[in-house]
């Protein structure tokens, strides 16, 4: 695990895990969603090694998942009503998931590690970027489904 986040230059992320952004549009287009202009597109490594999760969060924006290499990734969904669950990378059905706006996610390696990328549209910005536990409501509802997922909060 080391060596790869030696390799790829990734540092901790505050969800969990490691990453780096290795592209950012210069061109920059208006979102809606934020009522702000955001880069076009940008793009991470983000690397899950066993014992850590990616914390349930969301952005304003969709987010495709892409698998490089190690294990397949667990990812859940929550859209505020329903949960989902799927595994993407090597032995499953596909190497790739999107996470549409605004919907709750997270996610955990299901072997030593993941080393994925997650592409968003228009492009990543801390400031559309929040917890599931910083919001009491959509915390309330999560819990009240008992999924037994705590672990991703």
């Amino acid at each position: 695990m080391k060596d790869l986040i030696r390799q790829f230059n990734l540092a901790p992320h505050p969800e969990g895990g490691f990453f780096r952004e290795i592209y950012r549009s210069k061109q920059m287009v208006w979102s809606d969603a934020v009522s702000a202009t955001r880069a076009a597109v940008t793009q991470i490594y983000f690397m899950l090694p066993k014992g850590q999760v990616s914390r349930f969060h969301r952005v304003a924006h969709d987010e495709i998942w892409h698998i490089y290499q190690g294990d397949p990734l667990h990812l859940i969904q929550f859209d505020g009503s329903h949960l989902t669950q799927t595994r993407i990378g090597k032995g499953c059905p596909d190497y790739t998931a999107i996470v549409p706006a605004g919907v709750w996610q997270a996610a955990a390696t299901t072997g030593t590690h993941t080393l994925a990328g997650c592409t968003v549209a228009p492009g990543f910005d801390f400031s559309d970027f929040c917890f599931l536990s910083d919001h009491p409501i959509h915390l309330e509802r999560f819990r009240s489904l008992g999924s037994g997922l705590d672990a991703f909060l």
